[in-house]
């Protein structure tokens, strides 16, 4: 699988590069040259497998064995899901007159990015140790995406993270939750004004490339295609939870505020 910007300047890359990216040099995301069409038989086959099973199946559709050996990629998969307190990582409450609730919110933090960057940090490490390479992770958060950058890069070896977030402008828990994770690699700061301010200043670090080369800069916002790929399980358990014989037609309302959550879903249509 090779990977392009959705502008159509970049092309080629491979999954370890788009990785490592933020926006393509055109300023596009990048996104996957093709997408994979499953048969009948491979989505009625998957409807019974558990949440954490569906994952690794799609980013093995996103991923090749080359670059990512199967036992790696379900070792990576197991080791991300094992903090969630939930047996099924990912449920269904059921509610009134067939309205059903998908449950996203059984990780630390509660939010449901804990699943998809959760995901993305033992990816990092996984090729991190291959590359004998560090990074500094740089994020800029409301509340929610700090707090699950956070746990899921405390402790790692080869990752700085350095978070912040505006000071009185998160709710007390997300300020907690981001102020109380005590690791060497882990830099909170609380930062006067709101998000869209702190941002006007930490855009300019990844706009210079030199800069941001020589210190080895990321960010594992939603434009990073690896929480965009983990989320298109969401939708394939969501329908199964619903639609276990594959015969149907589901509804799925998706609250969203970036579209990162939404442009999982368009992905996955069957």
């Amino acid at each position: 699988m090779k990977y392009a910007s959705c502008r159509g300047s970049v092309r080629d890359q491979t999954f370890e590069d788009v990785l490592f990216s933020g926006y393509a040099s055109d300023g596009g995301m990048f996104v996957p040259e093709s997408i994979p069409q499953l048969s009948r038989e491979a989505i009625e086959s998957w409807s019974k497998l558990p949440y954490k099973e569906i994952v690794k199946n799609i980013i093995s559709l996103f991923v090749s064995e080359e670059e990512l050996p199967k036992d790696h990629l379900n070792g990576l998969v197991e080791k991300a899901l094992s903090r969630f307190e939930h047996p099924q990582i990912v449920s269904v409450a059921a509610l009134k007159d067939g309205l059903n609730i998908l449950e996203l919110f059984h990780g630390v933090t509660a939010a449901f990015k804990d699943l998809g960057i959760s995901v993305l940090a033992q990816l990092l490490e996984h090729y991190l140790n291959k590359r004998q390479q560090h990074v500094t992770i740089v994020v800029v958060t409301s509340g929610d995406t700090g707090s699950a950058a956070l746990e899921a890069m405390r402790g790692l070896k080869w990752v700085d993270i350095i978070c912040c977030l505006p000071r009185g402008r998160t709710s007390r828990i997300q300020e907690l939750q981001m102020t109380t994770v005590i690791e060497d690699n882990v830099h909170v700061y609380r930062v006067d004004g709101t998000s869209d301010d702190i941002d006007k200043h930490v855009r300019p670090l990844f706009t210079d490339k030199e800069f941001a080369q020589t210190h080895r800069l990321m960010s594992v916002n939603s434009v990073n295609w690896v929480r965009i790929m983990v989320q298109i399980a969401h939708y394939f358990h969501a329908y199964y939870q619903m639609c276990g014989d594959c015969n149907d037609e589901v509804n799925i309302i998706v609250p969203t505020g970036g579209c990162g959550n939404i442009t999982g879903e368009s992905r996955t249509a069957f």
